[in-house]
């Protein structure tokens, strides 16, 4: 039996991972990938909340600069997150993984509405837990929501999946000489401007001492090298 580092996380999806290769909308075999990885952490025993974004489908911040009144694109954004959360549910139930949807506002017929001790209930039971619709109001980023729900919860980290290795200096892609940090402090995030997570949700995760742990999502048995206490990728902790 292999010993976990991690027995209670929050792992946070952007919704681009869901559209893969594609630049809109949603990919099953994209969603297929991570979903075996989520599956074959659960196996281990490992109780786990999801928080996915909705970019794929919508973004209301890009809305609201095209003249969309903010908190009516906010309201739009937080549905693409159910659309995500449904086809991740799929994908984990086809595996054998027993899930619950949980909305931050009421959608009876296709979501449980989030109640944090039900959610808690659920992760006992060793059901996987997504929490869609963000925090249920507007202004708030699907990454306050995950720093919110991981710490309501009692996670003892939130893992923060990307299509990179970790956090950088500056952007890897464009710059050639960017370096990649093992560790960083919460207050170098927010000074550097690093881009690990909103402010605010940086701001929840330090004052509750929660570790946030950037990874590649897409690099095979990463989620499960995390959980096991691997040094992989970048950990933004302490410094408070």
């Amino acid at each position: 039996m292999e010993k976990l580092h991690y027995s209670r996380v929050l792992l946070k999806l952007s919704g681009e991972a869901l559209a893969g290769e594609q630049q809109f909308g949603i990919e099953p075999k994209a969603i297929g990938t991570f979903c075996r990885e989520i599956a074959d952490v659960a196996s281990l025993g490992v109780q786990i909340a999801l928080v996915i974004g909705g970019g794929n489908i919508f973004r209301g911040m890009a809305a609201s600069e095209q003249g969309m009144d903010r908190a009516q694109g906010d309201y739009m954004g937080m549905l693409a997150t159910v659309m995500n959360a449904l086809a991740v549910q799929d994908a984990l139930e086809k595996l054998g993984c027993d899930t619950r949807v949980m909305t931050a506002f009421t959608m009876k017929e296709v979501a449980e509405p989030y109640i944090r001790r039900r959610a808690e209930r659920h992760l006992e039971r060793g059901r996987v837990v997504i929490c869609a619709a963000g925090t249920g109001n507007p202004y708030f980023t699907t990454d306050t929501a995950a720093a919110l729900r991981a710490s309501e919860l009692k996670c003892e980290a939130i893992l923060k999946a990307t299509k990179v290795d970790g956090v950088y200096d500056k952007d890897p892609k464009k710059h050639a000489d960017a370096k990649r940090y093992d560790t960083v402090t919460y207050m170098e995030t927010l000074e550097k401007r690093l881009g690990v997570m909103d402010a605010t949700a940086i701001s929840l995760a330090r004052d509750n001492s929660l570790p946030i742990i950037v990874f590649n999502l897409f690099k095979e048995g990463n989620i499960r090298r995390v959980i096991l206490g691997e040094k992989i990728g970048t950990i933004v902790e302490g410094g408070n």
